[in-house]
């Protein structure tokens, strides 16, 4: 401690290193300043230049930096800060960047990515959604572009060949998911021309902890269709949904989220089963063998019905069930959960049931950032994780400090006996910063609670100036209204404005006290042409500096009122949500205010602590309406925190753990894919294949040290007419006086090398060389998906071997080794089949179809099962890439209708929600 005081912390004394180059940066800025922009411009080559002589990225980061920051001021007129520049420099070696919001961690991402991105092996820049992949790209794009580099963007629902331009770019931005699906889809192509990626360099991920962290709990899956068993879920769902009634039946367990059937449960679904003729006949029960798949559905009935709440885990819109991602509160469009949850859900809600998926390829998020010869990443709440980011990504985590001080004030959390006491308390505290004109952000944890909050806002009747008012004005933002999403957000630190968001994080709007000046004049425009008038430059320019003023008067306003105030109406689980919310007021030195409002219903504190908290107040005499305040209270609460953490802690390490057993084999399929295409002639590795076939075919049938009696020569003549094609006299050549094995072996060497070159014959070389490329990948595709299903199956059950005294970990790295060898033998033996026996037929090939079929699967972080992204149009598309898109027909005299503008087909919806979305 003494230490510590006397030389600083570990991360004082980092941020002092780096503050010293800094000053090396801030003395080239009049030479640089001194430059044409022709001459910055050309800084890019001379770098260039530079690297290919030897010179390292290290020697001139303070002069790329200086270039950078010139750009900037050039182009977008923001000028780095130095502690912006220590941001940079910690990306740059490989770390994390722990800002506050507000500090411009979108800015000092240009630092590093410039400079890395002059090693011409691209830069991936990862973002939590499509909106601000693109909104950067355009917008940090101008610096880059100023300086002659590329950008491209990576958005769902571009074509192969619109990816694999944008991969080619010297810097490409995109979503986790999107990388990671690209990987996956890369290893399932047949040309290495059709593959988009190439390679993994150098990674900067935007709000780090929620991508690595949060989304890491669930793998990336690509998955194909299986058969419709519609009917099936919604029997089952009467079933269980009869059942519930009784809570006897099943067992709750909230703090794990599981839900199980009790004895006397699991007898009455049997019953009910059995009655209905869903069990197969002559089985034992419900839990024999043969009705294992019964079994499954029930279960995932049971989840569905207990466990996920709608308005909470998922909406009903138009009749599809949409999932709510628990940690930004938006809708995940097109996301499916699978194994037949999703099902499940769908028969609980009467909506359609869709097919089921089954695993073709899959990936960890923890295994592919690993990929990345450098990652780094950057993020407002990161140091309560730096020990997983350590021990995973080998990343440090390097707190930045504040461009200026912080003038927030952090209250103690309040906590009421009932949400109904708490609530009341909430509205008085709206209805205070309403009247003073104080903007104020509510944050819940759920479109549920939100909406309840909204009404009770919208019943709130209250005097001012003598007049009683009904209702607060307001504006909510979550999963239901996030088309609106950046303009609420913008608009939020507008004096006297009441926001209801649901989860704050990632939203990528900032809060700017006054309003954003820039969404007002992008709002202003998209009006101004949905009323079909043309917004010339000087139009825009006079309308923004009317904007500006009016700003600027209303932050005084706001400012004079004590700047934005956060309320947050719940503790989430993780402290970093609570202090990403906390983060969105007293940015960049701005006054601002935070307090949390309890009670011991909330889900964390019911569970964690609801009964003994409860007694207490009890205890002390606390009256309705009062609240109890205490820094021990808030230490207990972040002690409830560091609890859930902990476990979600040891489900991503659990979950890498076993990953990594299958990692290494992914890797070495991947790779011998890889090869396979991009070799031209493949002759030598199917000839070996065929040896080590005919290898194991004679050591089963013939084994080395047996007697010529012990031999099963029926066996090895049905397996040579079954794997070569060949009918051949083996029981003849046994009976032979003194012949050995090895000399059977080699004439049934010597037959097969007859049979593949008389069916090379039949066709030419060249098509022969295609046929057995085609034959190993999809031969090898075929292997591995069914490898995967078998881990899947074998992830299922293995946990059941500790009953035994067994590692569980242990036994499945055996298994899966033992699983990985049968794939190897089986893929010998089914590529020598085809190649020995089928019958070749050629016809005029068909156009390949463009839609395969394949579902992207992203597992819920909140409850680990898997969430599918299917097709459904990107957002925040620029027009360029809109034009790109396959185009709609629209009715005669629709494509002149302004963005903004009613559709013309009547829905009541804006045209580019609604048919303009389209085109």
């Amino acid at each position: 401690m003494i230490f510590q005081r006397l030389f600083g912390s570990s991360n004082d004394r980092k941020v002092k290193a780096y503050t010293a180059r800094v000053a090396k940066i801030n003395a080239l800025e009049p030479k640089i300043q001194a430059l044409s922009d022709a001459e910055l411009r050309g800084k890019t080559e001379e770098f260039r230049a530079r690297l290919a002589q030897g010179e390292s990225l290290d020697a001139m980061m303070e002069e790329a930096f200086a270039v950078v920051r010139e750009a900037s001021l050039r182009t977008i007129g923001l000028r780095h800060f130095d502690v912006q520049m220590v941001g940079g420099m910690a990306l740059h070696i490989g770390g994390i960047a722990e800002m506050r919001t507000g500090e411009g961690k979108t800015l000092v991402g240009t630092l590093p990515v410039y400079l890395n991105a002059l090693a011409g092996k691209g830069v991936h820049v990862i973002t939590v959604n499509d909106y601000l992949a693109q909104r950067d790209a355009e917008w940090m794009g101008q610096i880059y572009n100023f300086l002659g580099l590329s950008v491209g963007v990576i958005v769902h629902g571009l074509s192969q060949g619109q990816r694999k331009q944008a991969y080619q770019s010297d810097i490409t931005y995109g979503t986790n998911n999107e990388f990671g699906f690209d990987y996956l889809r890369d290893n399932l192509v047949y040309d290495v021309e059709e593959m988009v990626q190439r390679g993994h360099n150098f990674a900067i991920v935007d709000e780090v902890d929620s991508i690595l962290i949060d989304e890491a709990r669930t793998p990336l899956i690509i998955s194909g269709p299986t058969e419709d068993r519609s009917e099936f879920y919604k029997i089952i769902d009467l079933i269980i949904k009869e059942l519930i009634v009784d809570p006897a039946t099943y067992d709750h367990d909230e703090k794990q989220r599981q839900v199980i059937l009790t004895e006397e449960g699991s007898e009455k679904v049997e019953e009910m089963l059995a009655e209905r003729g869903h069990l197969a006949e002559d089985s034992a029960g419900l839990y024999d063998p043969a009705n294992i798949s019964v079994v499954h559905h029930v279960n995932q009935a049971l989840r569905a019905n207990i466990l996920y709440t709608r308005d909470k885990d998922y909406i009903v819109r138009a009749g599809e069930v949409i999932l709510i991602d628990e940690f930004t509160g938006r809708m995940m469009q097109g996301r499916r959960l699978s194994e037949g949850l999703h099902q499940a859900i769908e028969a609980k809600e009467g909506a359609h049931i869709q097919p089921e998926n089954q695993t073709l390829a899959s990936v960890t998020i923890q295994n592919y950032f690993r990929l990345y010869n450098k990652l780094s990443g950057m993020t407002g709440t990161a140091a309560t994780e730096a020990q997983e980011f350590l021990d995973i990504y080998k990343m440090d985590v390097l707190e930045i400090p504040t461009n200026r001080p912080i003038a927030r004030i952090d209250d103690d959390d309040e906590v009421y006996r009932t949400s109904d006491e708490k609530n009341a308390a909430i509205i008085a505290q709206i209805e205070d910063c309403y009247r003073r004109g104080q903007p104020i952000l509510v944050g819940t944890v759920s479109i549920e609670k939100s909406e309840q909050l909204s009404e009770l806002l919208n019943a709130h009747k209250f005097e001012i100036d003598g007049k009683t008012i009904k209702g607060v004005p307001h504006s909510v933002l979550n999963a239901r209204y996030h088309e609106q999403e950046a303009y609420i957000v913008a608009d939020a630190g507008v004096p006297g404005a009441v926001t209801i968001a649901t989860n704050m994080a990632g939203r990528g709007t900032d809060i700017q006290l006054g309003g954003n000046i820039d969404m007002k004049v992008s709002k202003w425009r998209d009006e101004q042409r949905g009323l079909g008038i043309e917004v010339t430059p000087e139009m825009t320019a006079e309308k923004k500096a009317e904007i500006e003023a009016e700003t600027a008067e209303l932050k005084q306003k706001a400012l004079a009122a004590g700047g934005l105030f956060v309320l947050g109406t719940e503790r989430h689980e993780s402290r970093r949500i609570d202090n990403q919310l906390r983060g969105r007021t007293g940015r960049q030195g701005d006054p601002g205010h935070s307090k949390f409002f309890l009670s011991c219903e909330d889900d964390l504190l019911r569970i964690f602590a609801g009964e003994r908290l409860d007694a207490i107040m009890r205890t002390f005499g606390v009256q309705e309406g009062e609240a109890i305040t205490h820094k021990w209270l808030n230490s207990a609460i972040a002690t409830a925190q560091k609890r859930v953490e902990q476990r979600n802690y040891e489900i991503r390490k659990n979950l890498l753990k076993y990953d990594d057993v299958v990692n290494d084999q992914r890797k070495a399929v991947f790779e011998q894919r890889q090869e396979f295409m991009e070799a031209a002639d493949l002759s030598d590795v199917t000839r070996e294949m065929r040896e080590d076939t005919i290898d194991d075919m004679v050591a089963r049938h013939l084994p080395p040290k047996a007697y010529a009696e012990q031999w099963d020569v029926e066996g090895l003549e049905h397996q040579a007419r079954e794997l070569l094609g060949l009918d051949l006299p083996i029981k003849a050549w046994a009976a032979e006086d003194g012949i050995a094995n090895e000399e059977i072996h080699e004439r049934i060497t010597k037959a097969a090398e007859a049979r593949a070159a008389e069916r090379e014959a039949l066709v030419s070389p060249e098509q022969m060389r295609g046929l057995e490329k085609n034959f190993l990948l999809q031969m090898i595709d075929l292997q591995w998906r069914e490898h995967l299903m078998h881990l899947d199956h074998l992830r299922a059950v293995i946990g059941l071997r500790g009953y035994g005294q067994r590692d569980p970990l242990n036994e499945y790295k055996t298994e899966a080794f033992s699983l990985f060898e049968k794939l190897m033998v089986d893929l010998r033996q089914n590529v020598t089949r085809w190649l020995m026996t089928v019958e070749f037929q050629f016809a005029e090939p068909e156009p390949a179809p463009q839609n395969f079929g394949f579902t992207e699967v992203h597992l819920d972080p909140l409850t680990g099962e898997n969430a599918a992204q299917m097709g459904a149009l990107p957002e925040g598309l620029s027009p360029e890439q809109r034009q790109a898109l396959p185009v709609t027909a629209l009715p005669e005299g629709w494509e002149d209708t302004g963005r903004n503008a009613p559709c013309p087909c009547g829905s009541g919806k804006k045209f580019k929600h609604c048919h303009g979305a389209l085109i």
